[in-house]
């Protein structure tokens, strides 16, 4: 069984989203495990699902360790994002894992990412749904 980790911040609305999504899609083929930079984050994102759930620094940094694909906004690998609540060590982790990265290109900083058009989260999520169902 695939180990998801979905990482999000401030109220965990992005991960909530995709927590959602991926368990109408997948349903118990595959483990979320939701880490939020703070408490009302992993809430969120255990309210939609997920199998378990962490918070912190530390608790990113180790279990980030153990997933097989690991789901995210952008703005989880810019050290400082999300009003600070991004820490070195968080983006550090998330960007340097062994796991596959599917990266949601949507940023409250002051980030645009050339090249791309902008997309309504909802699209956003169908696609990676799309992109899971071809590597799970």
């Amino acid at each position: 069984m695939k180990r998801i980790c979905v990482v999000d911040g401030q109220g965990g609305g992005i991960g909530s989203a995709v927590i959602k999504k991926l368990k109408d899609v997948f349903e118990e083929s595959i483990e979320i495990v939701a880490l939020g930079t703070n408490a009302i984050a992993t809430a969120q994102m255990l309210k939609a699902k997920a199998n378990k759930g962490a918070s912190g620094e530390n608790a990113i940094i180790q279990t980030i360790k153990t997933a097989d694909i690991v789901i995210c906004p952008i703005s989880i690998l810019m050290v400082h994002a999300m009003m600070g609540e991004v820490t070195p060590g968080i983006a550090e982790a998330v960007a340097s894992c062994a796991a596959e990265k599917l990266i949601i290109p949507l940023s409250q900083e002051n980030v645009r990412i050339m090249g791309l058009a902008p997309e309504p989260l909802p699209h956003l999520i169908d696609e990676l749904a799309k992109t899971l169902q071809n590597s799970v």
